[in-house]
């Protein structure tokens, strides 16, 4: 398959094999997201109309922080905070308990703008990848060689696995190799910890960790798609 436009990042991300490869992909839009917001989204009316509607998680909101600009940070959180005063504490508050009140700030807690973009763009990029496959032996290569697909994104890759992108022996290939890449791994992950727990009792003192030592650490990475106590700057 000749490399062009919308395949070139794919190839890219599949390069390396070092962890997931939709976590890499993940990543790439929220730092690229989290720049864009903090940046040249400063001065484009629509996107502030939308950021100041449904601000950003905690993980987000501290990614801008600490990579942006102060400036920028400050007038989005002005713009966001007017908004949300106005939506939580109207005017004609009475200072009792109001549901409508109650809810939009439950709603401005599971709400956040990088984290819709994601979500939508990550799914056109998963649309290249499942082309790829059925097209391009070389990258086929390279998705069969990853370390491992976390459960997270097992899930998303599964769940929108384009049959149309490709034949019907490969689209059977490639969920086999995708299960493979997940049910493999933490079927690995589960000797790994458990060997590790096993090395606390006192008849195996001295023995070997084999390869348990971050059996930990590698366990919370595929369950939750992120590394533990991952530096957000």
């Amino acid at each position: 398959m000749k490399p062009n436009i919308t395949t070139i990042p794919i190839t890219e991300l599949f390069t390396d094999t070092d962890g997931c490869p939709i976590c890499r992909m993940h990543r790439m839009l929220e730092e690229q997201y989290v720049e864009y917001i903090t940046g040249a989204a400063m001065m484009a009316p629509d996107v502030r109309v939308k950021t100041n509607r449904v601000g950003f998680c905690h993980r987000h909101f501290s990614m801008m922080v600490n990579n942006g600009p102060r400036l920028s940070n400050a007038l989005l959180l002005q713009t966001h905070i007017d908004e949300l005063r106005k939506k939580v504490f109207p005017k004609k508050n009475t200072d009792l308990p109001d549901k409508k009140m109650l809810a939009a700030i439950r709603e401005n807690d599971r709400t956040c703008y990088v984290c819709d973009r994601i979500e939508h763009d990550i799914l056109h990029l998963l649309a290249t990848v499942y082309v790829q496959y059925g097209s391009d032996p070389e990258f086929r290569k390279q998705y069969q060689d990853q370390d491992f697909i976390c459960l997270d994104h097992y899930a998303l890759v599964m769940g929108n696995a384009n049959k149309k992108a490709m034949d019907k022996s490969t689209f059977k290939e490639f969920c086999e190799v995708t299960n493979k890449l997940s049910k493999g791994y933490m079927d690995t992950l589960y000797d790994d910890v458990t060997h590790f727990a096993s090395m606390f009792d006192y008849r195996n003192q001295g023995g070997d960790y084999k390869n348990s030592k971050d059996a930990i650490e590698r366990s919370v990475r595929f369950l939750t798609s992120y590394p533990v106590n991952e530096n957000l700057t």
